[in-house]
């Protein structure tokens, strides 16, 4: 049992699928968490769909070079989240709508501009391949870790702030729109990074799941964040697991995995869970 459960990581591209993930899932569940407390889920759907463009821009120029597609995804991303705003506060329109709108457009261009180039798969644009992460994508991964974890420590608490009462921090001249800046770049950063492995349709695949099990195991955001990173850590490992064994796509498989471990989480956890509502004197 030992060795089913170590033998595949014996060679080297399971060894950086399974550190590329696991970077993934330090750093994009805390995110998660925000974004559900925030009650902007959608934004994470929103971004890996926009960033699209960017990421076949950038293939267009330098062909499939990380560094730059991934600068034409954090550009694309951006924009969108930044426009859906600007056209929300100018026309009075609800910015779900102007965010549907335009990851609806982004994500029609991209296909466009990465099916007129023949020499690139969309198939790996838009579904990754998490056994073909080599050494610059396992950096660029890590990299964004570690930016991203120092800077929402820094940002924690004028986010929290923002976040319950967003009225309380602009009368108070808190600068609520800088934090929530900082925020959407650190989201655009873990979505770009995720796309190598996972792809565009599916980088936010380890940042949202695990940050909504995670709801049915503490009621306190930093409860919450605990959770949604050990359970991403859980579905990293069972997912290449799964993959390796079953003969399953990595990607789907680690998502998959985080998926069983919500319905699990939903129907047994401690909190607000199935199990809970049936027995709640228990």
């Amino acid at each position: 049992m030992l060795d089913m459960l170590v033998s595949p990581f014996a060679m080297g591209f399971m060894r950086r699928a399974l550190a590329g993930c696991l970077a993934l899932s330090v750093a994009g569940p805390p995110l998660g968490v925000f974004l559900v407390l925030r009650r902007m889920s959608l934004m994470s759907d929103v971004l890996q769909h926009g960033i699209l463009p960017g990421i076949a821009l950038g293939a267009m120029a330098a062909g499939l070079s990380l560094w730059t597609m991934g600068l034409g995804g954090v550009i694309a991303g951006m924009a969108i989240a930044l426009t859906a705003g600007w056209l929300s506060r100018r026309t009075g329109g609800r910015e779900d709508s102007q965010l549907a709108g335009l990851y609806l457009l982004a994500l029609a261009a991209g296909v466009a501009l990465i099916s007129a180039q023949h020499s690139i798969d969309l198939t790996h644009i838009l579904f990754g391949n998490v056994l073909a992460v080599d050494d610059p994508a396992l950096f660029g991964m890590a990299g964004v870790a570690t930016v991203t974890l120092p800077t929402l420590a820094v940002i924690w608490r004028p986010l929290v702030l923002e976040s319950f009462d967003p009225g309380y921090m602009a009368a108070t001249g808190g600068r609520g729109g800088l934090w929530h800046l900082i925020f959407l770049v650190l989201v655009v950063l873990c979505v770009v990074s995720g796309f190598v492995a996972l792809g565009t349709l599916m980088s936010v695949g380890l940042m949202m799941v695990p940050a909504i099990a995670a709801r049915h195991w503490s009621e306190s955001l930093a409860g919450q964040t605990r959770a949604a990173v050990l359970i991403a850590v859980a579905s990293s490992y069972g997912g290449l697991m799964a993959s390796y064994y079953v003969n399953m796509p990595a990607g789907p498989a680690i998502v998959l995995t985080a998926g069983a471990l919500w319905v699990v989480s939903m129907a047994t956890g401690p909190r607000a869970s199935l199990w809970r509502h049936a027995a709640p004197s228990i």
